[in-house]
């Protein structure tokens, strides 16, 4: 099998690893009301089955950008677009989003990466938290920075070596994909990639691009 190929196997693995559940939540409840004929329980699963359709278009939302190749014809994406996209992310979780770019539109690669980092970030939020997302000009580059802050704060070994360039695709797993993606796309911009632990509670991830 290709790189190509391996890479996308594991990328659809982990589309339907985060799919999966609030899928499976809206077929549930779909059954249910088939059987339900009191009107309170009837409330209750609908509002289910409203909580886990939002769910599933939120995460459609974010990953047409972050893995697909969303957002028309142009070379550029505006940070606006981007933001919904990370906003939907954090729509139903224990994690705060801080948008603080200074750039008013990012290389579609780039606004790529930059979501991929914002996943990584708060995946490392066992707890839930705060994800702060700056990116501003440095040179003539871009330089991106995600800072995940919260209780407790792990980054799994796979995304750190799938950060670090130190895994293969033999032995990357669903979890480090999005790291992996983050870094080859920081590799082939001519960039930079880099994650360091901020004291006890935070990680901050960072993306240099020409």
């Amino acid at each position: 099998m290709t790189d190509t190929l391996a890479f996308a196997s594991i990328l659809c693995s982990r589309l339907c690893h985060d799919l999966v559940n609030p899928v499976g939540a809206v077929s549930n409840g779909i059954e249910m009301l088939a059987d339900e004929n009191d009107p309170d329980m009837r409330d209750q699963v609908l509002a289910l089955l409203e909580q886990s359709a939002r769910q599933v278009a939120n995460r459609l939302q974010f990953f047409r950008l972050a893995f697909g190749a969303a957002g028309g014809m142009g070379e550029t994406l505006a940070m606006a677009q981007i933001r919904q996209a990370a906003e939907a992310l954090f729509a139903d979780g224990k994690t705060d989003l801080r948008w603080q770019p200074q750039l008013a539109e990012i290389s579609k690669p780039g606004a790529k990466l930059l979501l991929n980092l914002v996943l990584v970030g708060a995946e490392s939020l066992l707890r839930g938290g705060t994800v702060t997302v700056t990116a501003g000009p440095l040179g003539g580059g871009v330089e991106i920075e995600v800072l995940a802050e919260g209780e407790r704060v792990l980054v799994m070994e796979s995304v750190q070596k799938a950060l670090s360039g130190a895994v293969d695709l033999d032995t990357l797993d669903a979890k480090g994909a999005p790291a992996f993606l983050a870094r080859q796309i920081a590799t082939a911009l001519g960039g930079r990639i880099a994650w360091r632990e901020n004291g006890d509670g935070a990680i901050s991830l960072t993306a240099v691009l020409p």
